[in-house]
């Protein structure tokens, strides 16, 4: 008897414990942003502007290989790891705002201000015009 008791315990747990497994990718699967044109403007901004701050802080930090993954497929597709990483020059940045995001269906345009240090001058501030497209539910960066 205190076989069985085990058995349909242990049995419960599995259930339990396969209960919260399915949760947990339900839930994960549902955190992607999962935006498309129909997406409300305003949830659509904030989203593409967390993305695009979220790249230049990346840059920021060096972290090349991090930012790359921003890129839209078709940037990666055209543009490999290792041509992006030898025209990226990490470490002359030293902040990133983004300032405004316009979107149209699929296609946003994100204003951002750059500080930058240069050899004789530091803090230069410019503003900077990025395209990001919405494709499989996710804000990419076209990369030029």
């Amino acid at each position: 008897m205190g076989y069985q008791f085990y058995t349909l315990k242990s049995r419960a747990g599995s259930a339990v414990a396969l209960a919260i497994v399915v949760g947990c990718v339900a839930g994960c699967a549902g955190m992607s942003p999962g935006i498309t044109k129909d997406t409300p403007p305003e949830e659509k901004q904030k989203i593409v502007a967390a993305r695009a701050q979220e790249r230049w802080d990346a840059l920021i930090k060096g972290d090349v290989s991090g930012a790359y993954k921003y890129l839209s497929p078709g940037s990666r597709a055209s543009t490999p790891f290792e041509l992006y990483k030898a025209k990226i020059r990490p470490g002359m940045w030293t902040q990133a705002t983004v300032d405004k995001v316009a979107c149209e269906a699929e296609v946003c345009k994100v204003t951002i201000r750059i500080t930058y240090d240069a050899k004789r001058m530091k803090g230069i501030e410019t503003p900077l015009l990025e395209s990001w497209i919405i494709e499989n539910g996710t804000p990419w960066y076209v990369y030029r």
